[in-house]
């Protein structure tokens, strides 16, 4: 068989749509792998079965998207501002934001999942949790650093 037999039969470039689908789907899937990992090899992690953690790994990748979304909305705020004092609440309020969403994203898996998923540990699975958040967050970036160096 010849290689050609192996290219698609249009080498049309994807969509906006296609390569969101391909952005949050590779997302979900790196949230599922460290989230299970987790979960298999920490005692600070639990979560009962597969299919929640598929569920769990999709709130995840919505609600660190969201995240990260108001976090560049606030610093585009002060970005437009000028002074020191600016610039200073430009990255206490990206902070603020990145850290109080953890808060957010704990109680949201609270109450979508109850006992299936929790964090423990100290402060009430806060640093589990912020554990496990940032390794997903290191993991997707690995692989979008991969994933342009293989195009390139």
């Amino acid at each position: 068989m010849s290689s050609d037999a192996l290219l698609p039969i249009t080498a049309e470039a994807p969509s906006n749509r296609q390569r969101l689908f391909v952005r949050y789907f590779t997302g979900v899937l790196i949230d599922l792998v460290v989230l299970n990992l987790f979960a298999e090899y920490w005692q600070h992690v639990y979560v009962d079965t597969f299919t929640t953690s598929l569920l769990a790994a999709i709130v995840l990748q919505v609600l660190l998207r969201a995240t990260v979304a108001v976090e560049h909305k606030v610093g585009e705020y002060f970005a437009k501002k000028k002074g020191g004092f600016m610039r200073f609440l430009r990255f206490f309020c990206a902070w603020l934001v990145l850290f109080g969403s953890k808060f957010v994203i704990l109680e949201a898996i609270a109450q979508l999942f109850g006992k299936d998923v929790h964090f423990t540990g100290p402060w009430h699975g806060l640093i589990s949790l912020i554990v496990v958040v940032v390794v997903m967050l290191v993991a997707e970036e690995l692989v979008v650093r991969l994933y342009r160096k293989l195009g390139g």
